[in-house]
């Protein structure tokens, strides 16, 4: 498909920002993913993050084309993107974890649509998940992010609907990316969650590209998302309040109190019973954000037993005996 030239006054700058840990499997497609954008002025910047495995050798060898290698003492995905940020020179930001992947037309289709637009706006992409190959990839287009939204509207249903947004998917504009600050190093686990409420809330709108598509590897032992560690369900309570004050702070009514507990009620799914005494505390809080009517996600046979024991029972079981498929296995993103 031929596409599109950009017609704008100035050709930006977009910087690609790759934070690394221990991808050595993934490396070298992800970034011949960054190296093949059709849209050719970016730069390309490799935070290594203490890596023990040959990522580092990896990325070095990628030096001679362009890509620019830094390292840090192993500090977090969080600190390994600012490291980056304070380098990187671009009019935009393109995030994009070392082991997922960007179609080659991702960021030209997203700078032609803000060109288009002319407002002030970050911009979302069509996602979906791999685990192997891309040609296996899935894309759920029911997701409710993918429209057009404004920033209020885009969080109330991030927040209600258990949807989401993974960080290779968004193009950032460098006054955004300031204005909202930095990635916040206390938090491991939801610290995309944190950080792109406050992007989304220093935007006038959030513009959706179908045609900028991104992939999200799924399934790695490794991976932060499957972490569940005491340490890690810490990191998620903390993005929970602060993703709630950014959100209350900005819009205090009903839409957004509801959106609010309804957040604090998904955690409650998400995290019982690994840690019962943070459950308890966001159910405590969404009662008083005047509570939520969320049912917890799952299969035919956890509703059974959700419907006879409660939900917490029914969690528990799943928990023990793996009887009932885990939530993320029906999620809609």
């Amino acid at each position: 498909m031929q596409l599109p030239k950009l017609n704008i006054p100035t050709t930006p700058l977009v910087s690609i920002l790759v934070p690394c840990y221990n991808a050595a499997p993934w490396l070298n497609e992800t970034l011949e993913s960054a190296l093949a954008q059709t849209y050719q002025n970016t730069e390309i910047l490799l935070v290594d993050d203490g890596s023990t495995d040959s990522s580092l050798s990896i990325a070095r060898s990628f030096e001679p084309r362009g890509v620019r290698v830094f390292t840090q003492l192993n500090s977090g995905a969080a600190a390994a993107r600012n490291h980056a940020l304070r380098h990187a020179q671009g009019d935009f930001i393109q995030y994009l974890d070392a082991d997922d992947l960007l179609a080659p037309e991702k960021i030209s289709q997203q700078l032609l649509r803000l060109h288009q637009d002319n407002k002030k706006a970050v911009l979302t992409g069509c996602w979906g998940r791999f685990s192997e190959s891309i040609a296996n990839t899935v894309f759920h287009s029911t997701n409710p992010l993918f429209h057009d939204l404004s920033p209020t509207r885009y969080l109330c249903v991030y927040a209600s609907e258990d949807c989401m947004m993974h960080p290779a998917a968004w193009l950032l504009s460098r006054d955004v990316v300031q204005a909202a600050g930095t990635w916040n190093e206390k938090l491991s686990l939801n610290d995309d969650g944190e950080y792109f409420t406050r992007i989304v809330l220093q935007a006038e709108r959030v513009l959706y590209c179908p045609n900028a598509l991104s992939y999200y590897r799924s399934g790695l032992n490794q991976s932060l998302s499957n972490q569940r560690s005491s340490r890690h369900l810490e990191s998620a309570y903390l993005a929970l309040q602060l993703i709630v004050e950014h959100l209350l702070n900005n819009q205090n009514d009903p839409l957004t109190r509801q959106a609010a507990a309804d957040l604090c009620q998904r955690f409650a799914y998400d995290y019982y019973p690994a840690r019962p005494d943070l459950v308890n505390q966001a159910l405590q809080q969404g009662k008083k954000l005047g509570g939520s009517k969320l049912r917890p996600l799952g299969g035919s046979s956890f509703h059974f037993v959700s419907h006879l024991l409660g939900w917490k029972m029914a969690r528990w079981l799943q928990a023990r005996t793996g009887k009932f498929p885990r939530a993320s296995e029906v999620l809609i993103n």
